[in-house]
């Protein structure tokens, strides 16, 4: 069995994912990348690879659950376990709907990634983790699911309103809460990350941090120690009001 701790990161093959990949890779854990086309995650386990880091590309599409059952498949056989989680794979709609006139359609399409993919990849891998001496699974969120700072006129997030984005991710926030809450006398650990406003595809060019800063804080729930908290949300290694 592979002494290291194995570690599986969706959406990994470029922007953040692959920044978390990396960072957890420079601290010695074994990493799948997590990617939907087996040549981009190839691609990026590769570049991993060429940096000195152990690295394999994992073909998995989270809104395909035939490809997380595959997954766990593999991760049975070749180490037996899952030690870290982390859910980053996620997609945001045009920004400029409105609330009153974002179709149902393109909301539908946002939670079948950001929350019932999140779900499904989860609970097909959770058997895996609770092989792990200290499994830990981390939702990538966002502070644009905080109720209260959405609802905070003075808040930073006051101004950005985008329907189905900000309603996954309010929901991956309660998924994060209750399966914290079912396995709090396990030593699985689930959090959200907020990895803050950062450049990626999504994020822009205009966004003020970089993908180093935003994995950061994803890394940090990955690699908690047993005292650390469950069942939160945190942004900059602080809590996040819900």
């Amino acid at each position: 069995m592979n002494s290291k701790k194995i570690a599986l990161i969706t959406g990994a093959n470029k922007g953040l994912g692959f920044e978390i990949a990396r960072q957890l890779g420079r601290l010695g854990n074994v990493l799948l990348i997590g990617a939907r086309s087996p040549k981009r995650g190839e691609d990026a386990a590769a570049a991993l690879r060429g940096a000195g880091l152990e690295a394999h590309a994992l073909t998995l599409d989270v809104r395909h659950l035939p490809s997380a059952t595959r997954a766990a498949k593999f991760l049975e056989r070749e180490y037996g376990r899952l030690d870290i989680l982390v859910n980053n794979a996620g997609i945001m709609h045009q920004m400029t709907l409105t609330p009153a006139e974002t179709p149902v359609d393109i909301i539908r399409d946002v939670f079948e990634t950001n929350f019932f993919g999140v779900i499904e990849v989860t609970q097909t891998l959770l058997p895996l983790l609770r092989k792990s001496e200290a499994g830990r699974i981390v939702n990538v969120s966002s502070s644009l699911g905080s109720h209260a700072l959405q609802a905070d006129p003075a808040s930073p997030m006051g101004a950005f309103k985008v329907l189905g984005y900000d309603t996954s991710k309010s929901a991956l926030n309660m998924f994060t809460i209750e399966l914290a809450w079912e396995l709090r006398d396990t030593p699985i650990k689930v959090n959200s990350a907020c990895p803050g406003w950062v450049k990626t595809d999504m994020g822009g060019p205009d966004a003020p941090g970089t993908v180093e800063q935003g994995a950061d804080m994803p890394v940090w729930l990955a690699t908690l120690g047993p005292e650390g908290p469950t069942g939160g949300f945190f942004n900059s290694r602080q809590p996040v009001p819900w």
